[in-house]
């Protein structure tokens, strides 16, 4: 690619993370990863190489062992001419939200990631003309803790993400909490996944977005820039599932569209085919704890109605949900049994700081760091060998607990689907399709403190202001329905 050839113009903002910032370009699929620092504490352009180099070898070498390699896309880095990282910079300052503006693109070093526009990738040659639809999803963590170093048995009952919904509120970062539940997505049961696609597509925060031809046209901008009129995504989704337009306008039209794209989105997450298989990765041993969350709304539902299972129907081994719960569930100690194993790792580099290199903390990320990852064992020798596997698995699956799914659909004709091509049909359209995942950056070592600080939180606030208030309305309801069946029992 010969960007020094573009125009500037051509490219436009796309988004940024804490560490990065995302342009992408209006006409090839293709985006620029540029590296972000606080004013006046930019990195020389060796420190700035060597941290894309690290980013590349992890998506290569490491994550694509665990999801498979069609759905990794690493990138590559290329060196640009500074003054088009400079004119290019101006033309996107003021697109940015004012919340990322405390840090600012590296214009210093020339150097960036280039990677696939996943919101636009296709990977059939006759449907590159076509519109494309692309449905983002960050999942979060979809198990519920197992270990049995948790000391609040809240934790056993009730998931992550549901507890921290009712945090994030407190704190104002978002208005109301989400129906969403990670649990029910990861089911498998389309019933309860349908109701978690639903829930996201009702309160996105930032856990969904929809883009066409690569413009966001559904979901956050920023933490509170959020767009959620389903008529207006009906108007857009329209010509993808009833291209005839022979329905009628209306709440049933947007009712439908919504169902469809639902459906689309369920079908294309549970596909898995035989070339985008993982490494030899063992599997990690599936929690023998409950496979629902309490706080789930679908799961408050059933007990309403006098149910008390969930059921559950499990992942395709292939698919990417799979995949990517399996690698979550290297968090095997929770964070508080991985906590101490940190304390100890971290008493070894105080007193042997020139240690640091030689066990791979920052690097390089290579097959052999790849190789440590396999040991699964839980038996504690008191080592800092063991401390560090644990404590580098554990970066995986906080890296795989925020990572993004992204699913590209495309129009279809029928002559034009083959076995070789993946479809997802509706009742009036067909689609080919391609899922990804990105966000694999990962996760600081030095993150750690702050993440056994967080779930205290979490959990804290979630027992003293929520859960004294639901307990006694739930166990109203059972009582109620353990009343109701014992009446019309047959005697």
């Amino acid at each position: 690619m010969e960007v020094e050839k573009m125009d500037e113009n051509e490219w436009k903002y796309h988004g940024e993370g804490n560490q990065s910032l995302v342009v992408s370009h209006c006409q090839r699929c293709v985006v620029l990863r540029f590296l972000k620092s606080p004013p006046n504490q930019n990195k020389t352009p060796e420190e700035i190489l060597h941290h894309l180099q690290n980013i590349v070898d992890f998506g290569k070498h490491v994550m694509k062992q665990f999801f498979g390699e069609n759905y990794v896309h690493h990138g590559e880095i290329i060196q640009l001419p500074l003054d088009f990282v400079r004119q290019l910079c101006l033309k996107i300052q003021p697109e940015r939200p004012e919340c990322r503006c405390d840090k600012d693109m590296d214009t210093l070093s020339g150097y960036a990631m280039c990677l696939p526009n996943l919101t636009r990738l296709q990977t059939f040659r006759f449907a590159e003309h076509r519109p494309i639809l692309c449905i983002e999803i960050k999942p979060k963590c979809g198990f519920i803790p197992f270990s049995s170093h948790v000391s609040q048995e809240i934790k056993h009952k009730v998931c992550r993400y549901c507890m921290h919904q009712h945090l994030k509120v407190a704190n104002g970062k978002w208005k109301r909490p989400s129906k969403y539940c990670p649990l029910d997505l990861f089911s498998g049961n389309k019933q309860r996944m349908h109701f978690a696609l639903k829930s996201l597509l009702q309160e996105a925060q930032n856990n969904l977005k929809i883009f066409k031809n690569g413009e966001l046209i559904y979901g956050c901008k920023d933490d509170q820039d959020c767009v959620s009129d389903w008529n207006e995504l009906a108007r857009h989704l329209k010509p993808f599932f009833f291209p005839s337009n022979g329905l009628v306008s209306g709440p049933h039209c947007t009712r439908t569209i919504v169902k469809e794209l639902i459906h689309v989105i369920t079908m294309a997450l549970l596909s898995s085919t035989d070339t985008c298989r993982a490494g030899d990765m063992k599997t990690v041993p599936i929690s023998q704890g409950r496979s629902y969350c309490e706080a789930s709304a679908f799961n408050k539902e059933l007990v309403r109605n006098g149910k008390h299972k969930l059921e559950s129907s499990g992942l395709p081994r292939g698919c990417l949900l799979y995949k990517t719960l399996q690698a979550q569930m290297l968090d095997m100690l929770d964070i508080e049994g991985l906590y101490p194993l940190y304390s100890r790792v971290e008493q070894y580099l105080e007193e042997f700081p020139e240690e640091r290199s030689t066990l791979q903390i920052d690097g390089p990320y290579n097959e052999a760091f790849y190789e440590k990852l396999l040991d699964l064992s839980l038996e504690d020798d008191g080592t800092v060998a063991f401390a560090l596997t644990k404590v580098q698995q554990y970066r995986i699956a906080m890296t795989a607990k925020d990572c993004s799914i992204m699913i590209a659909l495309s129009p279809c004709l029928q002559d034009e689907c083959s076995e070789q091509r993946p479809v997802v049909l509706t009742s009036k359209s067909r689609f080919t399709f391609s899922v990804s995942v990105l966000d694999l950056d990962l996760k600081p070592y030095e993150s750690i403190p702050h993440q056994y600080k967080l779930d205290g939180e979490i959990v804290n606030y979630y027992l003293k202001n929520v859960q004294a208030k639901e307990d006694p309305v739930m166990s109203s309801l059972l009582k109620e329905n353990e009343d109701c069946t014992l009446v019309l029992h047959k005697v």
